[in-house]
């Protein structure tokens, strides 16, 4: 096993994972931190927000790429994927006990 600290919207995190795939993963983690990079509305978020949001841009370029469909035009994409945080907000909120 080997560790790799990658470098995600100013935040550092270490993942474990096999010797020889370092590589492979740091061009994962820039891959993430790019598309976090180009939105302009992450400013104050929460890394699990910003993340959520990566997660997201990343699955939507996935499905374009194996459904052939097209992605959803940038607005609208950003407003869905807030949408989506503030939901997944308010679910750990919940788990938490802190309701909003």
């Amino acid at each position: 096993m080997s560790n790799v600290t990658l470098d995600i919207a100013g935040r550092k995190y270490t993942i474990a994972c096999a010797a020889g795939e370092e590589a492979h993963i740091e061009m994962l983690g820039a891959s993430i931190n790019d598309k976090l990079a180009k939105l302009d509305t992450l400013g104050g978020q929460s890394p699990e927000r910003i993340l959520l949001y990566a997660a997201l841009l990343l699955a939507d370029e996935l499905h374009e790429a194996t459904s052939g469909q097209p992605a959803v035009p940038g607005e609208a994409l950003a407003v869905q994927l807030e949408a989506l945080a503030g939901r997944m907000e308010e679910l750990a909120n919940t788990v938490d006990g802190n309701p909003a």
